[in-house]
Protein backbone atom coordinates (compact mmCIF):
# COMPACT_ATOMS: atom_id res chain seq x y z
CA UNK A 1 0.00 0.00 0.00
CA UNK A 2 1.19 3.51 -0.76
CA UNK A 3 1.29 6.26 1.85
CA UNK A 4 2.00 9.89 1.03
CA UNK A 5 3.31 12.09 3.83
CA UNK A 6 2.59 15.77 3.23
CA UNK A 7 5.19 17.40 5.45
CA UNK A 8 4.39 20.92 6.62
CA UNK A 9 7.66 21.44 8.48
CA UNK A 10 10.40 23.52 6.84
CA UNK A 11 13.04 21.16 8.23
CA UNK A 12 13.58 17.51 9.02
CA UNK A 13 13.04 17.97 12.74
CA UNK A 14 10.53 16.64 15.26
CA UNK A 15 7.60 16.33 12.87
CA UNK A 16 9.68 14.51 10.27
CA UNK A 17 11.11 12.13 12.87
CA UNK A 18 7.61 11.47 14.21
CA UNK A 19 6.45 10.53 10.71
CA UNK A 20 9.44 8.21 10.37
CA UNK A 21 8.48 6.55 13.65
CA UNK A 22 5.00 5.94 12.23
CA UNK A 23 6.56 4.57 9.05
CA UNK A 24 8.78 2.16 10.99
CA UNK A 25 5.83 0.96 13.06
CA UNK A 26 3.72 0.37 9.95
CA UNK A 27 6.56 -1.48 8.21
CA UNK A 28 6.73 -3.81 11.19
CA UNK A 29 3.11 -4.73 10.53
CA UNK A 30 3.41 -5.42 6.81
CA UNK A 31 4.47 -4.16 3.42
CA UNK A 32 4.00 -0.45 2.91
CA UNK A 33 5.55 2.17 0.63
CA UNK A 34 6.16 5.68 1.95
CA UNK A 35 6.72 8.89 -0.03
CA UNK A 36 7.58 12.16 1.71
CA UNK A 37 6.42 15.34 0.05
CA UNK A 38 8.33 18.19 1.65
CA UNK A 39 6.20 21.28 1.07
CA UNK A 40 9.29 23.45 1.51
CA UNK A 41 10.62 21.96 -1.73
CA UNK A 42 7.35 22.28 -3.64
CA UNK A 43 6.55 25.19 -5.91
CA UNK A 44 3.35 26.47 -4.32
CA UNK A 45 2.36 30.09 -4.77
CA UNK A 46 0.09 31.79 -2.28
CA UNK A 47 -3.60 31.84 -3.13
CA UNK A 48 -4.76 35.12 -4.69
CA UNK A 49 -8.33 34.82 -3.43
CA UNK A 50 -9.60 35.50 -6.95
CA UNK A 51 -12.36 32.84 -6.72
CA UNK A 52 -11.66 31.61 -10.27
CA UNK A 53 -11.25 28.03 -9.03
CA UNK A 54 -14.70 28.24 -7.45
CA UNK A 55 -16.44 30.08 -10.27
CA UNK A 56 -14.71 28.72 -13.38
CA UNK A 57 -12.90 25.57 -12.22
CA UNK A 58 -9.48 24.85 -10.76
CA UNK A 59 -7.93 24.61 -14.23
CA UNK A 60 -8.52 28.37 -14.58
CA UNK A 61 -6.30 29.23 -11.61
CA UNK A 62 -3.74 31.90 -12.62
CA UNK A 63 -1.13 30.27 -10.36
CA UNK A 64 0.85 27.78 -12.43
CA UNK A 65 2.63 25.73 -9.82
CA UNK A 66 2.77 22.23 -8.32
CA UNK A 67 -0.78 22.17 -6.92
CA UNK A 68 -2.20 19.88 -9.65
CA UNK A 69 0.66 17.40 -9.34
CA UNK A 70 0.32 17.35 -5.55
CA UNK A 71 -3.38 16.61 -5.87
CA UNK A 72 -2.51 13.76 -8.23
CA UNK A 73 -0.07 12.34 -5.69
CA UNK A 74 -2.90 12.17 -3.18
CA UNK A 75 -5.05 10.34 -5.72
CA UNK A 76 -2.24 7.86 -6.39
CA UNK A 77 -1.81 6.96 -2.70
CA UNK A 78 -4.05 4.73 -0.60
CA UNK A 79 -3.40 6.84 2.47
CA UNK A 80 -2.20 10.36 3.23
CA UNK A 81 -0.51 11.62 6.39
CA UNK A 82 -1.01 15.35 6.95
CA UNK A 83 1.89 16.37 9.20
CA UNK A 84 2.48 19.81 10.67
CA UNK A 85 4.26 21.39 13.60
CA UNK A 86 2.31 23.87 15.68
CA UNK A 87 3.14 27.42 14.59
CA UNK A 88 1.27 30.21 16.40
CA UNK A 89 -1.39 27.75 17.63
CA UNK A 90 -2.14 26.60 14.09
CA UNK A 91 -0.59 24.70 11.19
CA UNK A 92 2.64 25.93 9.68
CA UNK A 93 2.58 28.54 6.93
CA UNK A 94 3.69 25.88 4.44
CA UNK A 95 0.73 23.68 5.31
CA UNK A 96 -1.70 26.61 5.19
CA UNK A 97 -0.51 27.68 1.72
CA UNK A 98 -0.97 24.08 0.54
CA UNK A 99 -4.51 23.95 1.93
CA UNK A 100 -5.38 27.37 0.50
CA UNK A 101 -4.15 26.39 -2.98
CA UNK A 102 -6.44 23.38 -3.01
CA UNK A 103 -9.43 25.18 -1.50
CA UNK A 104 -11.64 24.29 -4.47
CA UNK A 105 -11.79 20.77 -3.02
CA UNK A 106 -13.85 22.16 -0.13
CA UNK A 107 -16.57 22.80 -2.72
CA UNK A 108 -15.91 19.73 -4.85
CA UNK A 109 -14.67 16.92 -2.54
CA UNK A 110 -13.05 13.88 -4.12
CA UNK A 111 -10.96 11.66 -1.83
CA UNK A 112 -13.66 9.31 -0.59
CA UNK A 113 -11.62 6.18 -1.30
CA UNK A 114 -8.65 7.45 0.74
CA UNK A 115 -7.73 7.22 4.42
CA UNK A 116 -5.93 9.98 6.30
CA UNK A 117 -3.77 10.14 9.39
CA UNK A 118 -3.23 13.48 11.12
CA UNK A 119 0.06 14.30 12.84
CA UNK A 120 0.91 17.39 14.88
CA UNK A 121 3.95 18.20 17.02
CA UNK A 122 4.06 20.99 19.60
CA UNK A 123 6.73 22.54 21.75
CA UNK A 124 4.29 22.94 24.62
CA UNK A 125 0.65 23.07 23.50
CA UNK A 126 -1.61 23.62 20.51
CA UNK A 127 -1.44 20.15 19.00
CA UNK A 128 -5.18 19.54 19.57
CA UNK A 129 -6.08 22.77 17.75
CA UNK A 130 -3.96 21.75 14.78
CA UNK A 131 -5.39 18.24 14.73
CA UNK A 132 -8.94 19.62 14.88
CA UNK A 133 -8.25 21.94 11.96
CA UNK A 134 -6.60 19.22 9.87
CA UNK A 135 -9.50 16.92 10.70
CA UNK A 136 -11.97 19.45 9.31
CA UNK A 137 -9.91 19.92 6.15
CA UNK A 138 -9.43 16.22 5.51
CA UNK A 139 -13.04 15.22 6.15
CA UNK A 140 -14.50 17.98 3.98
CA UNK A 141 -12.07 16.99 1.22
CA UNK A 142 -13.53 13.49 1.41
CA UNK A 143 -10.94 11.54 3.37
CA UNK A 144 -11.89 9.07 6.06
CA UNK A 145 -9.75 10.21 8.97
CA UNK A 146 -8.47 6.94 10.39
CA UNK A 147 -6.28 8.30 13.15
CA UNK A 148 -4.65 11.32 14.72
CA UNK A 149 -1.49 11.75 16.76
CA UNK A 150 -0.47 14.85 18.69
CA UNK A 151 2.80 14.86 20.60
CA UNK A 152 4.77 17.36 22.70
CA UNK A 153 8.45 17.65 21.81
CA UNK A 154 9.90 20.44 23.93
CA UNK A 155 13.70 20.70 24.46
CA UNK A 156 13.24 19.71 28.12
CA UNK A 157 10.98 16.75 27.45
CA UNK A 158 10.88 14.13 30.20
CA UNK A 159 11.52 10.42 29.76
CA UNK A 160 7.88 9.82 30.61
CA UNK A 161 6.73 12.21 27.87
CA UNK A 162 9.11 10.57 25.40
CA UNK A 163 7.58 7.17 26.15
CA UNK A 164 4.09 8.63 25.84
CA UNK A 165 4.98 10.14 22.45
CA UNK A 166 6.34 6.86 21.15
CA UNK A 167 3.26 4.99 22.30
CA UNK A 168 0.99 7.59 20.70
CA UNK A 169 2.80 7.26 17.38
CA UNK A 170 2.82 3.45 17.47
CA UNK A 171 -0.88 3.34 18.27
CA UNK A 172 -1.67 5.76 15.45
CA UNK A 173 0.43 3.69 13.04
CA UNK A 174 -1.42 0.51 13.95
CA UNK A 175 -4.86 2.10 13.60
CA UNK A 176 -3.90 3.67 10.27
CA UNK A 177 -2.44 0.40 8.96
CA UNK A 178 -5.58 -1.51 9.90
CA UNK A 179 -7.76 1.14 8.26
CA UNK A 180 -5.78 0.94 5.04
CA UNK A 181 -6.26 -2.81 4.95
CA UNK A 182 -9.98 -2.39 5.54
CA UNK A 183 -11.46 -1.67 2.15
CA UNK A 184 -14.82 -0.57 3.46
CA UNK A 185 -15.52 2.96 4.66
CA UNK A 186 -16.79 3.82 8.12
CA UNK A 187 -20.21 5.42 8.51
CA UNK A 188 -20.18 9.24 8.69
CA UNK A 189 -20.57 11.15 11.91
CA UNK A 190 -23.21 13.77 12.57
CA UNK A 191 -20.99 16.67 11.47
CA UNK A 192 -20.14 14.85 8.22
CA UNK A 193 -23.82 14.37 7.42
CA UNK A 194 -24.62 17.99 8.25
CA UNK A 195 -21.82 19.20 5.96
CA UNK A 196 -23.12 17.02 3.12
CA UNK A 197 -26.69 18.28 3.39
CA UNK A 198 -25.64 21.88 3.93
CA UNK A 199 -23.49 21.85 0.80
CA UNK A 200 -26.09 19.92 -1.15
CA UNK A 201 -28.71 22.57 -0.45
CA UNK A 202 -26.28 25.39 -1.17
CA UNK A 203 -24.97 24.22 -4.53
CA UNK A 204 -28.38 23.12 -5.75
CA UNK A 205 -29.97 26.48 -4.94
CA UNK A 206 -27.00 28.43 -6.34
CA UNK A 207 -26.84 26.53 -9.62
CA UNK A 208 -26.91 29.78 -11.62
CA UNK A 209 -24.34 31.51 -9.40
CA UNK A 210 -21.99 28.53 -8.94
CA UNK A 211 -22.43 26.51 -12.15
CA UNK A 212 -19.13 24.61 -11.79
CA UNK A 213 -20.01 23.42 -8.29
CA UNK A 214 -23.56 22.55 -9.36
CA UNK A 215 -22.34 20.59 -12.39
CA UNK A 216 -19.87 18.65 -10.25
CA UNK A 217 -22.46 17.73 -7.61
CA UNK A 218 -24.98 16.81 -10.28
CA UNK A 219 -22.47 14.63 -12.13
CA UNK A 220 -21.52 12.85 -8.91
CA UNK A 221 -25.20 12.07 -8.28
CA UNK A 222 -25.22 13.90 -4.94
CA UNK A 223 -28.26 16.01 -5.87
CA UNK A 224 -30.44 12.99 -6.59
CA UNK A 225 -33.58 12.74 -4.43
CA UNK A 226 -33.08 10.62 -1.35
CA UNK A 227 -29.28 10.84 -1.38
CA UNK A 228 -28.07 10.49 2.21
CA UNK A 229 -24.32 10.98 1.90
CA UNK A 230 -21.47 11.33 -0.59
CA UNK A 231 -20.88 7.56 -0.71
CA UNK A 232 -23.15 4.59 -0.19
CA UNK A 233 -22.51 3.68 3.42
CA UNK A 234 -24.95 3.22 6.30
CA UNK A 235 -26.08 6.56 7.73
CA UNK A 236 -27.55 6.91 11.19
CA UNK A 237 -31.26 7.77 10.65
CA UNK A 238 -31.12 10.46 13.33
CA UNK A 239 -28.10 12.05 11.65
CA UNK A 240 -29.91 11.91 8.32
CA UNK A 241 -32.97 13.59 9.80
CA UNK A 242 -30.87 16.36 11.33
CA UNK A 243 -29.01 16.81 8.06
CA UNK A 244 -32.23 17.17 6.10
CA UNK A 245 -33.49 19.82 8.49
CA UNK A 246 -30.22 21.72 8.00
CA UNK A 247 -30.58 21.35 4.25
CA UNK A 248 -34.15 22.71 4.35
CA UNK A 249 -33.03 25.67 6.44
CA UNK A 250 -30.09 26.32 4.10
CA UNK A 251 -32.28 26.28 1.02
CA UNK A 252 -34.83 28.55 2.68
CA UNK A 253 -32.19 31.09 3.67
CA UNK A 254 -30.57 31.10 0.22
CA UNK A 255 -33.91 31.60 -1.53
CA UNK A 256 -34.71 34.47 0.78
CA UNK A 257 -31.33 36.09 0.16
CA UNK A 258 -31.66 35.69 -3.61
CA UNK A 259 -35.12 37.23 -3.53
CA UNK A 260 -33.87 40.20 -1.51
CA UNK A 261 -30.96 40.85 -3.90
CA UNK A 262 -33.16 40.55 -6.95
Amino acid sequence: MRVLVIMGSPRKGNTYRAAQTIEAAMRSLGEVEFEYLMLKDANLAQCLGCFLCFEKGEERCPRKDDAPSIEQKMHDAEGVIFASPVYGMNVSGLMKVFIDRLSYIFHRPRFFDKKALLLATAGALGEKDVLDYLNLVATVWGFEVAGRAGIVTSPVISARQTQKNEQTLRDAARVFYEALNRKTRASPGLRDVIIFHGQRGTFDELRNHSPVDYAYWDEMGWLAPGKRYFVDVPVNPVYDAVGRVIEWQTRRQIRRSLAETG
